[in-house]
Parts: structure tokens; C-alpha cells; sequence
């Protein structure tokens, strides 16, 4: 049985991780939180998209107070991310944050941290520990000869008895390292040691391109190991590809069953059309459709593409100006080429019907 059905259950607000719920996704704005405006809608479109549970920034006063009005406007759970200033963390906790992230190594003290817990503790609002491989403790770096998971281990749950001390145990733990194996160790020693609920990422792990690949190997080996309870896929990139890649990582380890898995076939000498553009322009469609569960596939041959396709729900398969349409490998029609897309969608559209 995997170790994610085994952690405590949380709440956050109107949701719950942990103790084998659903594993949750999870991204962060990039709009300056104050900027409400922008911020609302950027969570909107992120809510669309199927993210879960989404962070903000709160550096200062301004950014505090407008978590309420978020939060007013959005339907999914408001995390307030902390450096540094415990005022902020409480500031935000009592303007409607449903959970706070704080370090608190560095929030300023014993008497502070407890200052924030009793906030905490007086909302009901659940506190995630963070620790990074980049802010890993001078003296655990001596202690283990450099950034190791092993290091990482000891500094998130010394953090997680700071809290603890302070009566509190509403606690979600997330440790990160932009370092893959080093991520992938520390989560297998963690799961071993503590059975509050993992939020898993690979922090930092770079563009669009190259951060999904390195963040589906990470997650997709912690993932299929049982542990993690919520995900982050960290981008420099719009926030909804964080989600889609998540939504892809989770469908692939059969962990998420909502929305379309579309597959396509490599392009070869056969290939007549333009498969790569319909390819991503059927991807770019389903996105539409985050609520049907079906398998779209989008192939290159009209000769082998029915049989390729068979598997699928539905399918189109190009051939010289024209293509096919396919359900379960059998040729339903078949269409001039630009007509390809119309018709798919007008199956999708009316595929419960």
C-alpha cells in the first residue's frame, strides 16, 4: 500500500490531503499579489486549467490585506507564501489565507513562530514547513559534507518539532532540491519518518522544456513510489503549463483520471499532412474538455492509422488533403482535410449525448 494513504488528512479549506485522498495540483501566481485584479484573474484561468490549490506571494501590508479580496473571488484554496516576517504570516491568516508556508528557521524566532501558531491554531488554518537544498543550514551542510538528502531530512522535520513544541500539528511538509535523485532519496527517507502529508516538486527545475522533462522524471519516480499528497510543477513559464504538465504526470501513473489523453503517432514518409500543427492544435482543443475522460488520437497514415488508433476513443487520421475519422478503430467518415478539427470537436461537444 503506498505511503500516501497512510499520512494524516489536512484540511485545506473546502479540500483534504492526505490519507490517501487525491492527490492535489497545486501552482503559484506570478502577479504582484496586491495587484488584485490581475491576480484574480490569473487564478481563474489557472482554476480552468484544473489547478487545485494555488499560492501567493504576501511580502508586505498591501499584499496581506488583498488575500481577502481573493480569496472572496476564487473557488479553490489560498495558500500565503512567507519569508521572513511572521506579521505577514498572521496578517494574512486573519484576511482568509486557508493555509500559510512558512520556514520558521527564519521567521524570527522562537516567540514569533509562536505568535503564528496561535494564529494558526485560533482559524484552523494548516502550516506547510518548506525547505529548500538552496537555503539548507550552514551547519548540516558541514554535518553531511554538502546539500544531501540526508541533510534535507533532518532540517525539515527539526522544523516540523519547532511547530510541534508549539502545540500545533496541522502540518503538511514539502521538501526540494532542483537536484533529481537528490529530491527523489530525500522523499524516500522522509516517508519512512513522518506520516504528515508530502507536497513533492522539483524546485527550480527551468523552462517549460526542460523543467517538465526533469520534473516528470522527478515526480513521476516519487510519485509511482506512493508518496506525495500534493504537486508542484516548478516552470519559468506561464503558471497553466505547471498545471497541465502536472495534470499529464498524474494521468500517465494513472493517478488522475479527468481530462483527454491524447495521443499522436512520430511523423515518418508516409505522413501527408501536417501532423505536428494538428497534433497541437487538437491538444490545445481538449483543453476545453477538462471534465471528459476519454483517449483522442491523432494520427499521420490514413493506411495504419485506424489500426494505431484502435485503442483510442476517437480519432483523426490524415492522408493527401484529406483524413479519417475514427472511433475504436473503426472509419467513421471520411473528410477533406480542413474539416478534420470541425469534426472532432463536434464529437467532443456532444460526446455524452
Amino acid at each position: 500500500m503506498a505511503y500516501r494513504d497512510h499520512t494524516r488528512v489536512v484540511r485545506i479549506g473546502d479540500r483534504l490531503i492526505g490519507g490517501g485522498n487525491p492527490i492535489l495540483i497545486q501552482s503559484m501566481t506570478n502577479t504582484p499579489t496586491e495587484d488584485v485584479e490581475a491576480t484574480v484573474a490569473q487564478i481563474l484561468r489557472l482554476e480552468k486549467a484544473g489547478c487545485d490549490i494555488i499560492r501567493c506571494t504576501v511580502p508586505n501590508e498591501e499584499a496581506a490585506k488583498a488575500i481577502g479580496q481573493i480569496r472572496r473571488r476564487i473557488h479553490i484554496p489560498l495558500v500565503a507564501d512567507i519569508h521572513f516576517d511572521y506579521r505577514m504570516a498572521i496578517a494574512a491568516i486573519e484576511n482568509g489565507a486557508d493555509k500559510v508556508r512558512i520556514n520558521p528557521g527564519n521567521i524570527g524566532g522562537e516567540e514569533k513562530l509562536d505568535a503564528v501558531v496561535r494564529c494558526a491554531k485560533e482559524h484552523g488554518v494548516p502550516i506547510r514547513v518548506g525547505v529548500n537544498s538552496g537555503s539548507l543550514e550552514r551547519d548540516l551542510v558541514e554535518k553531511y559534507g554538502g546539500v544531501t538528502p540526508e541533510g534535507l531530512v533532518e532540517s525539515a522535520l527539526d522544523k516540523v518539532s519547532m511547530i510541534e513544541k508549539c502545540g500545533y500539528s496541522n502540518i503538511v511538509i514539502s521538501i526540494k532540491s532542483s537536484d533529481v535523485l537528490t529530491c527523489v532519496k530525500a522523499h524516500e527517507i522522509l516517508a519512512q519518518r513522518t506520516d504528515y502529508p508530502l507536497h513533492v516538486g522539483i524546485t527550480e527545475a527551468g523552462t517549460v522544456r526542460g523543467g517538465t522533462i526533469k520534473s516528470s522524471v522527478g515526480l513521476g519516480i516519487i510519485l509511482y513510489e506512493g508518496i506525495g499528497d500534493t504537486i508542484r510543477v516548478s516552470l519559468s513559464g506561464d503558471p497553466e503549463e505547471e498545471v497541465y504538465t502536472a495534470k499529464q504526470i498524474l494521468r500517465d501513473l494513472g493517478l488522475r483520471k479527468e481530462g483527454i489523453e491524447v495521443v499522436s503517432c512520430p511523423t515518418c514518409g508516409r505522413t501527408k499532412i501536417d501532423l505536428i500543427g494538428l497534433a497541437d492544435k487538437v491538444e490545445e482543443m481538449v483543453k476545453n474538455y477538462p471534465n471528459l475522460n476519454i483517449k483522442v488520437a491523432v494520427m499521420g497514415c490514413a493506411v495504419n492509422g485506424p489500426g494505431e488508433a484502435k485503442e483510442a476513443d476517437i480519432g483523426i487520421a490524415g492522408g493527401l488533403h484529406e483524413g479519417l475519422l475514427i472511433k475504436k478503430g473503426e472509419i467513421v467518415k471520411k473528410l477533406p482535410e480542413d474539416e478534420l478539427l470541425p469534426a472532432l470537436k463536434y464529437e467532443l461537444d456532444h460526446w455524452n449525448q
